[in-house]
């Protein structure tokens, strides 16, 4: 059963940082779209990072360039959100998923669409406070 563990969030003050991890596991595929992305009460699920395993390339929204990387640990299957210089636009609910089937590569090149993501994870709380 594949499973996406998502591990990280909390509450920190403005310019502070975190890093979220999303474990996964019950499948092996050798080239997929790995993404994290955010929702804050009211607004739509938003990309903000993702990363192509098969050539380790990255997308980042404008909203978080600069501020905010994405990583993974091949050899645990894990995939990594370092996010810095926090501000509270960055509050919200933080959902890893994997995109396994079709296209992947390309799903990773520019603002990634929900739609094309076969697995989630069940999310962990980022809240910054000023």
């Amino acid at each position: 059963q594949v499973q996406l563990v998502e591990s990280g969030g909390g509450s920190v003050q403005a310019g502070g940082s975190l890093r979220l991890s999303c474990a996964a596991s019950g499948y092996t595929y050798s080239s997929q779209c790995m993404g994290w992305f955010r929702q804050a009460p009211g607004k739509e699920r938003e990309g903000v990072a993702t990363i192509y395993t098969g050539g380790n390339s990255t997308y980042y929204a404008d909203s978080v360039k600069g501020r905010f990387t994405i990583s993974r640990d091949k050899a645990k299957n894990t995939v990594y959100l370092q996010m810095d210089s926090l501000n509270p636009e960055d509050t919200a609910m933080y959902y890893c998923a994997a995109a396994t089937t079709g296209a992947v590569r390309w799903y990773c090149v520019g603002p990634p669409s929900k739609n094309v993501f076969d697995y989630w994870g069940q999310g962990t709380q980022v809240t910054v406070s000023l």
